[in-house]
C-alpha cells in the first residue's frame, strides 16, 4: 500500500484537530507522507468538500484519503472505506466521497468500517477523524486490506451527492452552482466547452439569468482582467466557468448559493453591461 494519507477535513486551523490526526497517523505508520488537501471547508458543507476533494484528485497521487465533513457526525451514520482507481477513500457515507469516487472511475469495492482493533480506544463520537478514520488509513498505510477494516458494503448502499451537471441549449447552457471557494468566486457545472460550443470566444459579453435576475458581465482568461470591483466570468484551473468580482466577493454580491440555478448565454453586440 501507498505511504501517501491525505486528509480533508472542517476542522479549521485554530485549534489542534489537525495537529491531533497526524500526530495518530505518524504514530502507527511513521513512513506515511500526509497532504493536507483543506482544512478550511465551511463546517459541515458536506458539498463543498466534495468539490474539493474531487477537483483536487487529479493532481495527487494514489493513496488513501481521508475526508472528515460531517455535520451529524455524532450519529449513527457508517463510516465506510471506498475503493476506487488504485485509491482508497475513508470518510463517512455522506456523499462527501462520492464525485471523487466517480472521478476515479467508479467504486470498485466497499467496506464499513466496524474493525474496532484498528480504532483508538475510547472512541469519541465527535471525533471520528482522530479515533477512527485516522488510525485506520495508518493501518492501511501499513500494509492492511481495506478488506480488514469490516464487511463489504454493497455499492448501492454508498450514499452519492446529485452530479453537478449542465445543459446545453438554442443559444445558451444552462448549469448549477457548485461551490463558492474562499475568494467567493462562485463555481458553476458550465464547463469551457460548452460556452466555445455556443460560440463563446474570450472578450464577449455573457447574459447571466438567476432565476427572474438577469445581468451582464464580460468573459474573460482571468479575473484581473476586470477593473477592481467590476463582475467578470472566466475559466478556472478546474475547467469550469466562475463568475468573480475582481478584488471582491462575488458569491456575497449576487447571492448565489450552492445548487442555485444559472442560465449563461452569449450577449449581442451592442448590448450595455448591467452591473448588479
Amino acid at each position: 500500500m501507498t505511504s501517501v494519507i491525505t486528509l480533508l477535513t472542517d476542522y479549521g486551523s485554530d485549534d489542534g484537530f489537525v495537529a491531533a490526526c497526524h500526530g495518530v497517523i505518524i504514530g502507527i505508520a511513521p513512513q506515511a507522507r500526509i497532504i493536507d488537501v483543506s482544512h478550511q471547508v465551511p463546517a459541515g458543507d458536506i458539498r463543498r468538500g466534495a468539490a474539493i476533494l474531487a477537483q483536487t484528485l487529479p493532481y495527487l497521487p494514489p493513496g488513501v484519503h481521508i475526508a472528515a465533513v460531517d455535520p451529524a457526525a455524532a450519529s449513527a451514520r457508517r463510516s465506510v472505506a471506498v475503493e476506487a482507481g488504485g485509491h482508497v477513500f475513508v470518510g463517512p457515507n455522506n456523499g462527501l466521497l462520492s464525485w471523487a469516487v466517480l472521478a476515479s472511475g467508479g467504486a470498485r469495492a466497499a467496506y464499513e468500517i466496524t474493525n474496532e482493533a484498528l480504532f483508538l480506544t475510547p472512541v469519541s463520537p465527535t471525533f471520528l477523524g482522530r479515533d477512527v478514520y485516522a488510525p485506520v488509513a495508518a493501518h492501511l498505510c501499513n500494509g492492511r486490506k481495506p478488506g480488514d477494516l469490516g464487511p463489504e458494503l454493497p455499492l448501492d448502499h454508498l450514499l452519492s451527492l446529485p452530479t453537478p451537471t449542465a445543459r446545453r441549449g438554442e443559444g445558451a447552457v444552462e448549469g448549477e452552482v457548485i461551490s463558492l471557494d474562499h475568494h467567493g468566486n462562485v463555481q458553476l457545472s458550465v464547463t469551457a466547452d460548452d460556452l466555445t460550443a455556443l460560440g463563446v470566444r474570450l472578450g464577449d459579453i455573457l447574459a447571466v439569468s438567476m432565476g427572474r435576475r438577469q445581468i451582464t458581465m464580460p468573459f474573460r482568461d482571468t479575473y484581473a482582467a476586470a477593473p477592481p470591483g467590476n463582475l467578470v466570468a472566466f475559466t478556472d484551473s478546474a475547467g469550469r466557468v466562475a463568475l468573480a468580482v475582481n478584488s471582491g466577493d462575488a458569491g456575497q454580491r449576487l447571492g448565489l448559493p450552492p445548487g442555485a440555478h444559472v442560465r449563461l448565454a452569449r450577449v449581442a453586440d451592442g448590448w450595455t453591461q448591467l452591473e448588479v
